[in-house]
């Protein structure tokens, strides 16, 4: 068990609560106290799990919990052996913030929902900090939420939760759940003490209903690093030729015609119609609702895919694990290929290299998770998908 500690980094008055004879208190990042020059007795308590997490005399200064995720502290402040001050965190009608502006657009998908579900379950006035991209998408979904996408150094909030990735949170102070492990939703719901299941985020769809009359797919072939791509050779190819034979148009809806890095760059694949560029995503999510199907990577558009909520998608990725993204019948992984790195709490993800191969970078293996994906291995669970018989023979 980490004990918090004491900490001298903070002024008396940014923390935002004021109890008696000076004392000072809140919830953000973690559970901070502070106590004037006098003899005292600070006590921290996690009320669920009812443990001691912090008993200490202290004669001026501040207690910061070692834990920064959703806990329900008790606080009390003892002097000359009475019991001076004493509060049980209530997060009910208090001004709460949660930010997650530093994760990518399927990050935001995945932890916006669990982020709705914390302010019902818990009745307080939440504000979430988010990409601006993302709030144009859901803000009219969500009116009883404040969304930002800038901090007002203004509002004095009661508590304060960081939703993200933590990449070196070895000690778990920042998530109970090593994210390897969580998956991209299970993060969310842990840091935020929520129950683990499914909560897609609700999003506004573009106007102007079927954009074309003709059967056709939407797929997304970009991400952010080399891992997350299909680097089958001849997959993009085959698949899109496999598609158009069988009577659709496929749609290529990434924001970049070309990505990469270094020496290595991926362009729109080859025989896909070109509806690249920087759309918003409400626009996009209108081309994904009327098509058949879907088909992207462990990227963010797959999550917007999810998040329309009609619409069969078709994922393709052996760098994560299944239960990594949400839950889709139509999940691709090869299991005799090396898989799952990005899931494996043995591998220590580098964001600085483009070309991150934990366990075969430099050699032939490089990237085998999805090069041995085949085209017929995803051609032959698109055939699993309903209703589709009618150009699929």
């Amino acid at each position: 068990m980490e004990n918090p500690t004491l900490n001298a980094t903070h002024s008396a008055f940014s923390l935002t609560q004021e109890g008696p004879q000076g004392i000072r208190y809140d919830f953000n990042d973690g559970c901070r106290v502070y106590v004037p020059a006098g003899q005292w007795h600070v006590i921290i308590k996690d009320l669920d799990t009812h443990t001691i997490l912090f008993s200490q005399d202290i004669n001026d200064g501040f207690v910061q919990s070692a834990k920064r995720y959703y806990v329900r502290f008790g606080i009390e402040v003892r002097k000359d052996d009475k019991l001076v001050f004493s509060h049980d965190m209530d997060l009910k009608s208090q001004s709460v913030r949660i930010d997650m502006r530093k994760g990518g657009i399927g990050d935001h998908l995945a932890w916006f929902g669990h982020a709705a579900a914390f302010a019902q379950k818990h009745g307080c006035d939440l504000t979430v900090d988010i990409r601006a991209d993302i709030r144009t998408l859901i803000q009219d979904e969500y009116p009883t939420l404040k969304l930002v996408s800038e901090e007002d150094p203004d509002v004095r909030y009661y508590a304060s939760y960081t939703v993200l990735v933590f990449y070196s949170d070895d000690k778990l102070n920042h998530s109970p759940v090593d994210y390897r492990e969580a998956g991209l939703e299970g993060n969310a719901s842990s840091i935020l003490g929520l129950s683990r299941i499914s909560r897609p985020t609700k999003i506004t769809i573009g106007e102007g209903g079927r954009p074309i009359e003709e059967p056709y797919v939407v797929i997304a072939s970009q991400a952010s690093a080399q891992n997350k791509y299909w680097n089958n050779p001849f997959g993009w190819i085959k698949l899109i030729q496999e598609l158009k034979t069988r009577g659709y148009r496929v749609f290529c809806i990434d924001r970049e015609h070309v990505n990469g890095s270094g020496t290595v760059w991926n362009h729109i694949p080859f025989g896909a119609e070109d509806k690249t560029g920087a759309l918003p995503l409400s626009e996009r999510a209108r081309w994904i609702k009327y098509a058949e199907f879907f088909i992207g990577l462990s990227s963010g558009l797959s999550w917007l895919a999810w998040c329309v909520g009609t619409t069969p998608v078709v994922l393709i990725s052996g760098f994560t694990r299944p239960e990594n993204e949400f839950s889709t019948p139509y999940r691709v992984i090869n299991w005799h290929a090396c898989n799952g790195c990005s899931n494996d709490i043995r591998c220590v993800l580098d964001t600085s290299n483009y070309l991150w191969c934990p366990r075969h970078e430099g050699t032939p293996r490089q990237f085998e998770c999805s090069k041995l994906i085949a085209p017929e291995q995803v051609m032959d669970i698109i055939k699993t998908i309903p209703n589709l018989l009618e150009v699929m023979p």
